[in-house]
């Protein structure tokens, strides 16, 4: 079926077609998520346990070497790398990139729950988590208030900015970095429990007892069925102190007559700094999948709900990561319209008919919207790499339309009505213009499937590509022709003058074809010269862009204590404010709270 001539003959099917995909793709487009690059699916797995107060060399024999022999004989496992510290292990199990990370994840779980009776039986269960692209904070928040103190302060961002922040869609954590953490401190008397014969191991089984909630059945109340619990918990220092705990001999005695029981702050794990001052932190992370702009957004507009109905805590941003990402968008989208703006300019130049080029510049728009449809449905995100495979097939888009109408002009140059014209030469280099499609396609297409890390990213690079590319086709076969037939009018002359550079361009075409064996001679060499130059430049993953943001990591030797941590990173602080231009430097020194 030719389906040029179809749309030439019934127009108001292809007009119809486009319309709804142009609506569809605007919809595509402002429902897909924005990002700085594409959230890709890495099958690394990481397993993380705590045991406080063991050495490290005790955490390595006990749970590193024994969870890494469990996963070790793990089909796929590729390499496996252990980070041990003091009381903390964290174990990276990386799978080969083909593993699903899923079935990686189920893995690794099943192999930890095998060993588990093996580990030390006080340490907490490890927690088994998927290695993300997205872990980055979008934003990094300080809270401050002249009100409370850093205790309250801790207490009022865990309890209440955190539950709400966490409520904004797209917020997949919250982490508070310093501040402190509410204890409930016990210091045994040691002469007191020697006294009565009590370890401070029966009194942590006695509390534990008494420190509990259980189940109670269900009862009638008023008619109607209830859940009943008990509840033996206590709410202050106070009533921990009066606890009564059984001994062995049958006696009783109270918590307070063998311990000091006090309200106070665990010790301090973590201190972030804000310009050599101490604050509290919040870094705000998103879930795969969700909008570094929409996530950013909401995050403002909770910290501004928070302001009015909590004005005496002040919250600030103090590092913008979605900031950089929305100028890289919105000059990726002007690069794009830029671009589609000179190849209009380009196709008017060569053309010299206002007719013809709208015709070939309508190719643009009904190419590039349609495609946001697929990128919508594939689950790609608006990132740099889609946006700039678009920027990069712009001025391939309008090819094919010029084909069409540089053929079409042809045959109204041999007097031929627009509508006939238009049937002749679509018919006429139809299978041409599919076949320069399908070869743009093959080349695309196949950075679709690459291997590797860079064949994850590169994933919706060719996709996309292709898809601009495919509905650039469908304009070129449907809309372009029929577009013709209606809108072009027959020239008032048969034949026009070039222009100056018309004519320029001829006359070097002329001398390179009377000229065969120097044209050639100098492709090659012009070919040769640019693939030795091609050792002269840097090479890299992802280029390094300027955001306004330096990121300095320290780590100190094992056994540092948290004042020598601070201390190092006060005179790192000092040298980088000595440089020129520097505004503010936040630092956050030790593990998140």
């Amino acid at each position: 079926m030719n389906f040029s001539a179809y749309s030439i003959r019934s127009p108001i099917p292809a007009i119809m077609l486009f319309i709804l995909l142009s609506i569809a793709g605007i919809l595509a487009f402002r429902a897909t998520a924005v990002q700085d690059f594409p959230d890709i699916d890495l099958p690394t797995v990481t397993v993380s346990a705590s045991l406080e107060g063991t050495a490290p060399a005790q955490m390595e024999t006990e749970v590193a070497r024994k969870i890494e022999d469990a996963v070790a004989s793990l089909q796929g496992v590729r390499h496996i790398v252990t980070d041990v510290r003091d009381g903390n292990v964290s174990i990276s199990i990386w799978f080969e990139l083909d593993k699903n990370s899923a079935e990686a994840m189920d893995d690794v779980r099943n192999a930890v729950a095998g060993v588990r009776a093996d580990l030390p039986g006080e340490m907490r269960d490890p927690s088994i988590t998927k290695t993300s692209t997205s872990g980055r904070a979008v934003l990094t928040l300080t809270a401050k208030s002249e009100r409370l103190d850093e205790t309250d302060l801790s207490w009022f961002v865990d309890n209440t900015v955190a539950k709400r922040l966490l409520s904004v869609p797209g917020v997949g954590g919250v982490h508070r970095l310093g501040g402190v953490t509410r204890e409930i401190r016990v210091e045994l008397d040691t002469s007191k429990m020697a006294a009565l014969r009590v370890s401070a191991l029966d009194v942590s089984r006695q509390l534990k007892r008494v420190q509990q909630e259980s189940p109670g059945g269900r009862g009638d109340v008023s008619g109607t069925q209830q859940s009943v619990r008990t509840i033996a918990t206590v709410h202050s220092a106070a009533e921990l102190a009066l606890i009564e705990l059984p001994l062995s001999d049958g006696r009783r005695v109270r918590l307070d007559q063998i311990a000091s029981v006090t309200d106070g702050v665990a010790d301090r794990t973590s201190v972030a700094l804000n310009d050599g001052k101490a604050v509290v932190a919040i870094d705000v992370l998103r879930t795969k999948g969700a909008s570094e702009l929409d996530v950013a957004s909401g995050v403002r507009k909770a910290i501004a709900e928070l302001h009015e109905s909590h004005p005496g805590v002040q919250l600030e941003t103090v590092i913008d990561n979605a900031t950089p990402v929305e100028e890289n968008f919105d000059s990726s989208m002007f690069m794009l319209f830029e671009g589609a703006l000179l190849a209009v300019l380009v196709v008017w130049w060569f053309l010299r008919d206002w007719r013809a080029t709208v015709v070939s510049a309508a190719a643009l728009p009904l190419s590039v919207i349609p495609a946001f449809l697929g990128v919508h449905y594939f689950g790609f995100t608006l990132n740099t790499v889609t946006l700039l495979s678009l920027a990069l097939v712009v001025g391939i888009l309008v090819d094919d339309a010029i084909v069409e109408i540089e053929n079409i002009a042809r045959h109204l140059r041999m007097g031929k009505s627009p509508l006939n014209a238009a049937l002749e030469a679509a018919d006429e280099i139809g299978m041409a213009v599919i076949a320069t499609t399908f070869a743009l396609v093959a080349v695309f297409l196949p950075t679709a499937f690459m291997g590797g890390i860079p064949g994850k990213f590169f994933k919706q690079f060719g996709w996309t590509a292709v898809l601009a590319i495919l509905a650039s086709l469908m304009v070129a076969r449907l809309l372009t022709p029929m577009m013709a037939a209606y809108l072009l009018k027959p020239p008032k002359t048969l034949e026009h003058a070039d222009t100056p550079a018309m004519t320029k361009y001829l006359a070097a075409m002329t001398w390179c074809l009377h000229h065969r064996f120097r044209t050639i001679l100098a492709a090659v060499v012009f070919f040769i010269a640019s693939m030795a130059l091609v050792g002269l430049l840097p090479t890299g993953f992802v280029p390094s862009a300027d955001r306004g943001q330096t990121q300095i990591n320290l780590e100190l030797a094992p056994g540092s204590t948290l004042p020598q941590t601070l201390a190092v990173a006060e005179q790192t602080r000092l040298a980088a404010m000595s440089v020129p231009n520097v505004l503010a430097v936040f630092s956050s020194v030790g593990g998140g709270s």
